[in-house]
């Protein structure tokens, strides 16, 4: 009894329950572990769903009727305009003149004749344009059949990839990305057909004149103009280029009239004989800024802020695969890049201490101050300034303190006559470039000029770039002629640079320049050096260099001014505007030039697509103004008939106006001109 009275406890204390904390133990182990695979759970989850999602939406969007998004889009936005064909139909149009098309770099597909035994599998494939599914399977055998011959930019020994032929090859860019194809379809509504309408299609990597002596393109489209025209009882063909394509047609139109072997053959008149217009869309006549920083450093505004936003993925050996060197290598070996290299010099696209965007708001359409002001300012302001100081004529700057020194400030060490010096040897390299044998001395004498204008852009890119310039100085030319009657002139490396050539005698031909304005395009650029021993490109873009000062449109490193986010309004607009206008010494025939604009407008929502209001550079190829101006003249109409006249010259007009006064100052830009 005295054992169980000890044993027994108090009332007030509470006994041990080994049992129950022994449960709690377990508990709190099985909730850790919990916690520490909810992450993961969830993640799961929430990627099983997102496919789940996917599927159902893709399933949906199959089964739904063909005209549901349309219907959707009424309710929100209203009633839809009809697309230009059915437009057009309705009023009483047909088809009348053949029409050609041109196509810019890029956009025309390219397929494999003969390549390696890495593209066993893929004769008359597409390498170029479609899927891109190659680029994914074997990337390396991609690029290596995409490169041409380093010394002589032709095709590699045992390669031969060629130009897609018929509209197909550059309809679409990708599945569901089209290029002509919504122009096509257009033209089709109106009773145009294949047999009255023709694709040129060429191999856009090479050179102008090297495109005729491989694949005797400038020959397949003067044939067949030729015979489009005589087929349609005489009537005149309309051509139709975009981007790229528009110098090309411009060396086309001086080689078909030269004679044999160097052109055509076709004598002096044929142009005026076969062209009734040529309606350039998106053209870079002048050149493009932003083929400057292909050049340079492989890259561009998209491509530097995506390596801003992910450090390291594009600049080092990611899975031995060195993205933007290959890059480099492959587009270094396209010469036709070279033919958007700005034209004209420092007196078109200005210089350190000017250029053409004073006075006029740079990244919007609409001017910021009185123009005659702000021209006034700059050309009173005396060389010892000391304000704060920018001019977009400066297209690469090393920092963003060079961009705004005043002139007077700059110390620049000329980089011309630097030692180069490899530091690398070149098999310690996967990918060879030319960096490689400039070495670190090289690239500090470019960094130490400080400041690239228009006038000294060619001058870099020859000690950058030496033999892909070495090639393409012999196939084009970037200056102003000052006598267009020099035989030096009748050269092939001329005639796609309208500074140094003379439109055709066909004073009947007219010429339209249509592009988009609303969008920032790249301008200029701020560059850095990136110190290293290694086998990456030394100079990026300087995304850090923003600027608070709208006028400026600083962001990320880029310049831009107001075009159609690829080509500046100032290179589309102003031949047709100012240096064709009338009788010039680049136009003594006077054929009619006009300038039709589109303010770009986005799409209201995701069922609109890209838009059909577009004033980007490809994505205006749907935009319904521009597909109709184009049905209109096609359909046998003149400049009178295309309506809406507040698009003729809406922004460019007040721009051009601006400069006009120190572009006239220039006598051999404008002798002889009536405007």
């Amino acid at each position: 009894m005295s054992l169980l009275r000890r044993r027994k406890a108090p009332e007030n204390e509470i006994e041990p329950k080994p049992d129950v904390e022994e449960d709690d133990k377990k508990k709190t182990k099985k909730n850790v572990k919990a916690q520490k695979w909810s992450c993961i759970d969830s993640c799961c989850w929430f990627v099983g769903c997102i496919c789940c999602a996917w599927w159902i939406l893709l399933f949906l969007y199959n089964a739904m009727p063909a005209s549901f998004p349309q219907y959707v889009t009424e309710k929100i936005t209203g009633p839809l305009p009809d697309p230009p064909g059915v437009k057009l139909q309705k009023e009483g149009l047909k088809a009348k003149h053949p029409v050609v098309f041109i196509p810019g770099i890029v956009t025309c597909g390219l397929e494999l004749w003969e390549g390696h035994q890495c593209a066993e599998g893929l004769f008359r494939k597409r390498l170029w344009g479609g899927t891109f599914g190659e680029v994914y399977k074997r990337p390396l055998c991609w690029l290596d059949h995409m490169t041409l011959d380093n010394e002589t930019g032709m095709d590699p020994p045992g390669i031969r990839v060629r130009p897609v032929s018929g509209l197909v090859a550059a309809d679409y860019f990708a599945p569901g990305y089209f290029v002509w194809a919504v122009l096509i379809a257009n033209l089709a509504r109106i009773g145009y057909e294949e047999k009255t309408m023709y694709m040129a299609a060429y191999d856009w990597r090479l050179s102008f004149q090297n495109t005729e002596v491989r694949d005797q393109t400038l020959s397949r489209i003067k044939s067949n103009i030729e015979l489009m025209v005589a087929t349609s009882g005489g009537k005149k063909a309309v051509i139709v280029p975009h981007s790229m394509g528009v110098v090309y047609f411009l060396h086309f139109m001086k080689w078909v009239e030269a004679p044999a072997p160097m052109g055509g053959g076709g004598g002096p008149d044929w142009c005026a004989k076969h062209i009734k217009a040529v309606m350039n869309i998106g053209g870079p006549f002048l050149g493009v800024p932003k083929s400057i920083a292909g050049v340079f450093s492989a890259e561009a505004r998209d491509i530097a802020v995506a390596r801003a936003l992910a450090p390291g993925v594009l600049d080092t050996d990611l899975f031995h695969f060195q993205t933007l060197e290959h890059i480099m290598k492959m587009s270094r070996t396209w010469d036709a890049t070279l033919s958007m290299i700005p034209r004209g010099g420092e007196t078109i696209w200005g210089g350190l201490d000017w250029s053409p965007e004073e006075g006029y708001s740079p990244c919007k359409s609409k001017s910021r101050d009185d123009a005659a002001q702000i021209l006034a300012h700059h050309e009173n302001r005396t060389t010892d300034s000391k304000e704060k100081f920018y001019s977009y004529g400066r297209f690469i700057s090393f920092g963003k303190d060079a961009v705004e020194a005043h002139p007077s400030d700059l110390k620049r060490i000329d980089f011309r006559g630097a030692v180069k010096g490899s530091n690398v040897a070149n098999n310690t390299c996967d990918v060879w470039n030319e960096y490689l044998d400039m070495g670190v001395s090289g690239a500090k004498a470019v960094e130490e000029y400080k400041v690239y204008t228009a006038g000294e852009i060619v001058d870099l890119l020859n000690f950058v770039a030496p033999k892909m310039m070495a090639r393409g100085s012999a196939h084009f030319s970037y200056g102003i002629a000052d006598d267009l009657d020099d035989p030096k002139y009748s050269h092939y490396k001329y005639w796609s640079n309208p500074l140094e050539t003379k439109l055709p005698n066909a004073p009947d031909m007219e010429i339209y320049s249509l592009y988009g304005v609303g969008i920032e395009t790249e301008r200029a650029y701020v560059y850095k050096r990136i110190p290293t021993a290694g086998c990456n490109i030394p100079f990026q873009i300087d995304t850090s260099a923003d600027e608070e000062d709208e006028g400026s449109c600083l962001k990320a490193g880029v310049y831009t001014v107001d075009g159609d986010e690829t080509v500046p309004a100032l290179s589309s607009g102003f031949m047709c505007a100012k240096g064709w206008r009338g009788k010039t010494r680049f136009n003594p025939s006077g054929v009619k030039t006009y300038v039709r604009e589109y303010y770009h407008a986005p799409p209201a929502n995701l069922l609109e697509g890209r838009g059909t209001q577009s004033g980007a550079h490809v994505d205006m190829m749907g935009n319904f103004a521009l597909i109709e101006d184009i049905m209109r003249v096609a359909a046998g109409g003149a400049s009178e008939d295309l309506g809406d006249p507040q698009r003729i010259l809406c922004s460019s007009s007040k721009f051009f106006s601006h400069r006009e006064r120190r572009l006239r100052s220039i006598p051999f830009l404008y002798r002889h001109d009536s405007v």
